[in-house]
């Protein structure tokens, strides 16, 4: 049987590595927003979290977004507090980005810009993927 150990000394050695991945656009819907709010409480717990952002997803970050037709609130300033819980892995999908004329200029936080194999590599180190 396999016993699961806890260093209570080094909280870090405990941490699953964790990556969300947003891949809708950030209104109509509540999966967006909901995804921010689950990377918030992921690293409140100290998790090793990872965040990618392709499809649709990468409108999320795109600066300057206009919710007021929508009758919504733009959220989206909300992600440059995931530096301040320390949500410092950032990845876009190029492949993503160039289908929409987007470029890392045009989002709200910095992000590593990796090709679709490179996110599949690190999807494969990954603990948990949680896909929203």
């Amino acid at each position: 049987m396999n016993e699961i150990v806890e260093d209570a000394e080094n909280p870090e050695a405990n941490a699953k590595k964790i990556m969300y991945i947003n891949r809708r656009a950030p209104y109509g819907t509540i999966y967006a927003l909901e995804a921010l709010e689950v990377v918030l409480i992921g690293a409140m717990f100290e998790q090793d979290v990872s965040v990618v952002f392709m499809d649709d997803g990468i409108f999320q970050l795109k600066k300057n977004q206009d919710t007021l037709a929508l009758d919504v609130k733009n959220f989206s300033p909300a992600f440059r507090a995931l530096e301040t819980y320390e949500v410092e892995k950032l990845y876009v999908e190029k492949e993503s980005m160039q289908a929409r004329g987007l470029s890392c200029e045009d989002l709200l936080v910095p992000v590593l810009e990796l090709s679709s194999i490179e996110i599949a590599e690190l999807m494969e180190q990954q603990d948990v993927l949680l896909n929203f």
